[in-house]
Formats: structure tokens, C-alpha cells, sequence
């Protein structure tokens, strides 16, 4: 999942601009933060650090940290472990010297370490997938530079890693001495977004609000496969990569990762959870008896993401929605907390009840989705402890069955609660009187109602589709050994 910017700009001050987007796309990732940062002369200025933004960067770091260019990244850990040399950016020094943040997930990495051992002779230190693709485009730039670096180079070495890459891939490069590079998969499954003040300063990031919070004004989504180039002059060139791979962005970037206030491929991620919500609203009429929908004292969302599809809901079913869970602000997301240990000790830290909420009512709460189930269990506990004669659960994103492979921490099938349960099965492992998922097709409507131009998304984790190759058993198994 991950949150990477980059900045190219007039004066010294990137990396305060940088540091300033990555509190902003801290939800992203709380595993670790870095950033690296280029001056005039070309020195290159890195430091990263495992923990949130606010604790990765001191005073006295940041004084360091200035420059005209630079990149950032939230972790959020898939592969690999979450020891600090997994940690963003990664730098190579041959050629030009490279730095790189990336946000997705590589599917064929077993394959391009053993090519770029045996066939282009660079050694790997991490078990980060993101070190494996910057070596493989420095090895790429090595050989269509031969000893002149100019766009045309660049741009070659981009379409070599289309390639020889497989996976999911929103990629800021920084080269020294020439300026950013911003490209993603052919498939355009993670988010990438840029924008700029004026001909001088701009950006690159994950999500729209990144540029909304700095004051940056967007300029548009970077389509699959492009490359983008900023010079250190401020021009920026563009060229297209052409292929026959269907452009298939990630359904869960609306359902759940991404910020109410971001903008993605044109959907406001806000508008696009009020548009699941009235979708669900339906379902819920059709998969409840009238007596259990009159039944229903008060809707309760589970906060803070699934707020926004709960609104809907109270209007359309004409129910009271109550705040019943208050959230300890300074608890993070848990479902991208590093272990499953961690994630559970977790959700009574984060959440307490409104006690008179829940007292001698039954209860409608909501929820964005049911990942492993862990903490649904856990929040129908608190509900009937606070007092709830029944609770009902329903979910505003269809049962998640399959592994996310894209950068999405589903490592292993067997995580999952609704992998090979029914959906009253389900019901039974959480603790709910009833349950309600979204049908795939009508959260596609949702986000589609909001940008009829979007025909596909990927949809993996909920219908076992995987867009691009190197996804078999083998590898998910291979996946799960890893972690």
C-alpha cells in the first residue's frame, strides 16, 4: 500500500515540502518513513527510519535534509521483513546514482533476482522487492545510456522494466544531476498523481491530497505505463507506453486505503463511499425480513472509514445514525499494523464504546470490510458487553476471499474469514445475529457512477482474478512461507 511524493522545485526547501505530504499520506503506511534530497550541486542528502513521519525526522535532520529535489515514502510492509534496511527510498550509485520510492508489489521477484545476479551481475542486499526494481532499471539505464543520459534513454529503460516486470508498481526515481522520474505498471493498478504551483515548482504522490494540503494545483492522474520527466529546469515531458493490457486500478484504493478527500482517476474517494453506502442500503431491504429491519434501533459505523457509506444507509433504511465507538486518535490503521499479534492487541486500544448507545437496542453497525475478522469479532464483543440486544453487521465491500498480491498485506488465504466459509458461516465466526456484504457488482457501479469512463478494475481479493501474470498456487503459497 505505501505512500510515496516526490517534489521538483525552485529553492532548498523540498524537504520540509516533503515532509509536510508524508503526514499527509501517513495512513498509507506507520511502519517507516525516509526521504532523500538533492541541492543544486547534485549531493544527495538520505535518512530513513522505522516508526511515524513525526518520529522519523528531528530538527536537526531536516536542516540536513534541504535541497531543490527529493522523494518520500511511507512503509506499509508486504514483502519482505520490517527491519529498517526494507525501509524507502533505496539508492544506487551506477549509473548516474538513482534513488527510488515505490508503492505496489512485485510477483515475479524470485525470477529478476536470479536475472540480475547471473545475467546483469548486480547483487541484491534486501529482500525488498523495490531493491530488486531499481536494479533492474539501473541496469536497464546502464545499457541505453552508454555514457549519454538524455530522456531517450530513460524512457527506453522504463518500457524494458514493462517488460521483464511483473506486478503492481507506482515508481518516483530521482537521478542526479538530471532530475525526477515518475512512472507506473502498464496496468495502472496502484495510484500516481502530479500537479504543480508554477512552471518552476511540482509534484508527484499517491494521492491527491498530498498536492490539495501543499497548495499544489492538480494537473492529472499519469496514465498506465507513462513515463513522466522532470528536469531540473521545470519542464516536464511525457511519453506513453503502448500496450494491450486493460488499465485495471484497484477497487480497494476507494473501499478502504485511501483519504475521503483524494481524488483517484477522477472518483472522489468521498463520493464514491456514499455511492457503496446507498448500494448496500438495498442490499440490506432484500436480505432482511421486514421484522428484522423494523427491529433495528440504530445504525453504528465503525469508525472512521466506513462513516461515509453509514450516512447513506441511515437516510435510505430511515434509521438514527449514532456515533457507539470512539477512536483513540493516536492509535493507528490497525489492519496495516506489521503482525497479526500487534493488529489484535490493537483494537481494544483503539476503540471505546458509547455505552448508552448500544444499551437494550439492536444494533446495525457498519464496516468498510471484513479482512481476517479479528476485529469484526472483537467490536461485536464490545457492542453486546455495552449492552446490545442484537447486532447486525454489514459489510460495504463483498467478502474478501483471496489474497491481495498488489500491495495489500492478504499474504495467505487461510487469513481470511471468508475464504471458504458461507456467509452464515461467517455470521457464526464473528458473533453477529446477522450478516450483509456489498455484491461485488454494485461496489463496481459505485465507483463507476462517479467516472463512467472506467471499465475495469482490479478486483483480485474478491474474485480470485489476477490481472497480471505469475500468480499461481505456488507463488501464493511461496508468498506465505516468505512472511
Amino acid at each position: 500500500m505505501c505512500g510515496i511524493v516526490g517534489i521538483s522545485s525552485n529553492n532548498s526547501n523540498a524537504g520540509l515540502s516533503i515532509y509536510n505530504a508524508l503526514t499527509v499520506l501517513q495512513h498509507r503506511g506507520q511502519d517507516a518513513a525516509g526521504m532523500a534530497v538533492m541541492n543544486e550541486e547534485g549531493f544527495l542528502s538520505m535518512h530513513k527510519e522505522n516508526g511515524l513521519v513525526r518520529d522519523a525526522f528531528n530538527e536537526e535532520q531536516m536542516i540536513r535534509l534541504q535541497g531543490t529535489a527529493g522523494l518520500g515514502h511511507v512503509r506499509y510492509p508486504t514483502a519482505g521483513t520490517i527491519n529498517i534496511s526494507e525501509a524507502q527510498p533505496f539508492y544506487v550509485n551506477s549509473p548516474h546514482g538513482i534513488v527510488l520510492v515505490h508503492n505496489g508489489n512485485l510477483v515475479n521477484t524470485s525470477k529478476l533476482r536470479s536475472e540480475l545476479l547471473n545475467d546483469d551481475f548486480r547483487h541484491i542486499n534486501t529482500t525488498s522487492d523495490s531493491e530488486v526494481l531499481i536494479n533492474i532499471f539501473a541496469s536497464s539505464l546502464e545499457k541505453n545510456s552508454s555514457g549519454k543520459l538524455d530522456d531517450e534513454a530513460i524512457v527506453k529503460s522504463v518500457h524494458e522494466v514493462h517488460e521483464r516486470v511483473e506486478g503492481a508498481y507506482s515508481v518516483i526515481i530521482i537521478i542526479l544531476g538530471y532530475g525526477l522520474v515518475a512512472f507506473r505498471d502498464p496496468h495502472g493498478i496502484r495510484p500516481l498523481i502530479y500537479g504543480s504551483k508554477d512552471d518552476k515548482n511540482h509534484i508527484i504522490a499517491s494521492e491527491s491530497v498530498a498536492l490539495d494540503c501543499l497548495g499544489y494545483e492538480t494537473s492529472r492522474d499519469i496514465k498506465p505505463g507513462e513515463t513522466i520527466i522532470f528536469k531540473k529546469d521545470g519542464l516536464i515531458s511525457n511519453y506513453t507506453y503502448t500496450n494491450n493490457k486493460k488499465f485495471s486500478p484497484c477497487i480497494f484504493e476507494y473501499v478502504y486505503l485511501a483519504r475521503p478527500d483524494s481524488t483517484i482517476e477522477g472518483v472522489n474517494v468521498y463520493e464514491s463511499r456514499l455511492s457503496m453506502g446507498r448500494f448496500l442500503a438495498k442490499k440490506i431491504r432484500n436480505e432482511l425480513t421486514k421484522e428484522e429491519l423494523d427491529s433495528i434501533d440504530v445504525i453504528i459505523p465503525i469508525p472512521a472509514t466506513s462513516r461515509t457509506s453509514a450516512l447513506p444507509i441511515s437516510i435510505e433504511l430511515g434509521k438514527d445514525l449514532k456515533e457507539g465507538f470512539i477512536k483513540n486518535r493516536y492509535i493507528g490503521r490497525t489492519f496495516i499494523m506489521p503482525g497479526q499479534k500487534i493488529r489484535k492487541k490493537s483494537v481494544r486500544q483503539k476503540l471505546n464504546t458509547i455505552n448508552i448507545e448500544f444499551k437494550d437496542k439492536n444494533v446495525l453497525l457498519v464496516d468498510d470490510s471484513i479482512v481476517r475478522g479479528n476485529t469484526s469479532e472483537q467490536i461485536i464483543k464490545m457492542a453486546r458487553e455495552a449492552g446490545a440486544k442484537k447486532v447486525f453487521f454489514a459489510s460495504a465491500s463483498p467478502p474478501i476471499r483471496y489474497p491481495n498480491v498488489y500491495g495489500i498485506d492478504m499474504p495467505y488465504v487461510e487469513e481470511l474469514v471468508a475464504h471458504g466459509r458461507t456467509i452464515d458461516e461467517i455470521a457464526q465466526k464473528i458473533g453477529a445475529d446477522k450478516l450483509i456484504y456489498q455484491d461485488l457488482e454494485d461496489l463496481i457501479s459505485a465507483v463507476k457512477e462517479n467516472n463512467k469512463d472506467l471499465d475495469n478494475f482490479d478486483c483480485s481479493c474478491f474474485n480470485g482474478e489476477y490481472i497480471t501474470g505469475g500468480v499461481d498456487d505456488k507463488y501464493l503459497e511461496n508468498l506465505h512461507n516468505s512472511r
